[in-house]
């Protein structure tokens, strides 16, 4: 006679995920593999992520990745490596991606506001101070900027508000009659001619118009006409809306003689 192996035929009646151990002859009993739990007829994988979170940070997720087996990341806004996750506070770079002239303020989770600073005005991510700040920050209309910081012209630093036709920087440099105008004194009177006074005027309120007064004194004339503002039957608006605190800047691509 020879003793009957239990676990010779089918795993011994055993789950494939168990294995069939022999005890006395005739009999066996089944052990659930490791990741496995079970009675050994029936096992199943265990699921680490539904106790305690899978050890991972409560500020993480655990992903089951195999028979006990799991990985832990850190949930968005959270940084580390998913066992122990830290705050990230988004204004804590970058600004925020908030304009360097305005507060990052942190709310919730992956969310910040933010608000233009005092004398500041914008969505937040964009924001301007008064005209005359505007004119040096901006490459287009650099150029303007020194010419009344050559002159000490500081008629639009006030309240306001102004409306400025500015021209482009790379006119002003190019334009020979610029430095004929400085010879004889007369560059005060060009420069206050592309300023306007008690009013803000975008370009769909010019488009309403057909004249207004410069600082200087002298009438500006303007035509609208195939979707562009012309000034003087000369000077387009090339680009427009620059609004700031106490004004609006347009850049033309002519200058204006009075």
């Amino acid at each position: 006679c020879s003793a009957i192996d239990a676990c010779e035929s089918s795993n011994g009646g055993c789950s494939s995920r168990a294995d069939c151990r022999r005890t006395t002859p005739g009999n066996r009993v089944c052990v659930c593999r490791a990741g496995y739990t079970g009675d050994g007829i029936v096992c199943l994988e265990i699921n680490p992520c539904l106790v305690n979170n899978g050890g991972c940070d409560r500020n993480a997720e655990c992903t089951q990745t195999g028979p006990n087996q799991a990985v832990c990341n850190c949930l968005k806004g959270y940084s580390g490596d998913g066992k122990t996750c830290t705050y990230i506070s988004l204004c804590s770079q970058n600004n925020g991606g908030c304009s360097e002239f305005a507060i990052c303020n942190d709310t919730e989770l992956s969310e910040r506001t933010c608000t233009c600073k005092p004398n500041y005005i914008g969505d937040g991510f964009k924001c301007r101070g008064n005209i005359f700040q505007e004119l040096l920050r901006n490459t287009n209309t650099s150029r303007f900027y020194f010419h009344l910081e050559a002159l000490s012209i500081r008629d639009i630093s006030g309240p306001g508000p102004f409306t400025l036709f500015v021209p482009h920087t790379d006119i002003l440099n190019s334009d020979p009659q610029v430095k004929d105008w400085i010879a004889k004194g007369v560059m005060p009177q060009v420069l206050r001619y592309h300023m306007v006074g008690c009013a803000n005027l975008l370009y769909k309120d010019l488009t309403a118009i057909t004249n207004i007064t410069s600082l200087h004194g002298d009438l500006i004339h303007i035509n609208y006409s195939q979707n562009s503002l012309v000034l003087n039957n000369k000077a387009e608006i090339i680009l427009s809306d620059a609004v700031g605190t106490n004004g609006v800047i347009h850049v033309i691509n002519q200058i204006l003689v009075p």
